[in-house]
């Protein structure tokens, strides 16, 4: 059984032998833990630093191109090196390093393809009042649109199966860990939780760097994604609201015209029509949108399976070995 730690950086030559030196060496159950870096465009000495303190892989970007495209790279590194079970931490030593043993046990039991750190994020001393109601909410929305029960959805400490990494697909630029969950609630992929330590802060945040920005890309990549695996519930639920509207206003306007009074209500009537046809056009659009969502779940499936061939001769040969 082979693991893989990957951990993205981005300018982390200080922080980085921080977040070595706390990781394992050795996991009952596990035969090989391997160390990866996934270098996004760094300017400073980040990769000489991961060769000094003996990082076995480095994936390099010549530019920057974001925590979700570096999480994707990192995955596809990790597969094509023969992984049985991927772990993602930081660079920055937010996570204790020691945990991951207790991340990577629902694999090695069988009971998960995917677990997901659970922070204690009230007992955060460096974690503001609102960004601790902000991480519970937004947990608590992408419960929602993936209809699972992860506590902690923004947590980037995660393991995943090889299964489960054959199987993820990160469209969006700007975090893979809201996507993730979504994709993987909405295809039934086995996840799990468990509580999780943190260290002291070493660095301020470069993904939370402003409470409405965050929000702001956070809903984005939300709605998005929910967008993607459940069109025809997100557009019929938005066109009956358009259709509600417009009866209410057309009952109004009905009420009216018989009390005498509808001659100086056509506008009400224009409205009612506008609203009742911009309702029926949006439930048709979700008809189209879960017909080409129904197109992706193919070649979504086709992508599996493309990627386990790539794969698995490289997982085989590690077998061997």
């Amino acid at each position: 059984m082979k693991l893989i730690i990957q951990i993205p950086c981005f300018n982390e030559e200080e922080t980085l032998g921080l977040a070595y030196n706390d990781l394992p060496r050795q996991i009952d159950g596990i035969d090989t833990i391997e160390y990866l870096i996934i270098n996004d465009g760094s300017t400073d000495h980040t990769v000489e630093k991961a060769r000094e303190l003996g990082f076995h892989h480095i994936v390099s970007f010549r530019r920057n191109k974001g925590l979700a495209m570096g999480f994707m790279a990192g995955l596809d590194a990790c597969l094509h090196l023969g992984a049985d079970i991927i772990v993602n931490t930081d660079a920055d030593n937010q996570y204790c390093g020691a945990d991951i043993a207790k991340l990577v046990r629902p694999i090695l039991d069988g009971k998960a393809d995917i677990v997901i750190g659970e922070r204690p994020i009230d007992q955060t001393e460096h974690f503001s009042w609102k960004k601790k109601k902000f991480q519970h909410i937004g947990s608590w929305v992408v419960r929602v649109a993936s209809s699972t029960d992860i506590p902690d959805a923004p947590s980037g400490f995660r393991a995943y199966s090889r299964e489960a990494a054959l199987r993820m697909n990160v469209v969006n630029e700007y975090t893979y860990t809201l996507e993730t969950i979504i994709q993987a609630g909405h295809n039934k992929i086995a996840m799990s939780s468990v509580p999780i330590r943190t260290n002291a802060e070493t660095r301020p945040s470069r993904l939370f760097s402003s409470m409405w920005r965050y929000m702001k890309r956070s809903a984005a990549v939300i709605i998005r994604s929910f967008v993607m695996y459940q069109p025809l519930k997100f557009f019929t639920m938005l066109g009956l609201v358009l259709i509600l509207f417009g009866s209410v206003l057309g009952v109004r306007y009905l009420i009216l015209l018989f009390s005498g009074d509808g001659g100086g209500h056509i506008q009400s009537l224009i409205l009612t029509a506008i609203l009742l046809m911009a309702g029926f056009q949006t439930i048709t659009i979700g008809l189209l949108g879960d017909t080409i969502a129904a197109n992706r779940k193919l070649i979504e499936d086709m992508q599996y399976r493309i990627r386990k061939m790539e794969c698995g001769s490289a997982h085989d040969e590690d077998k061997r070995t």
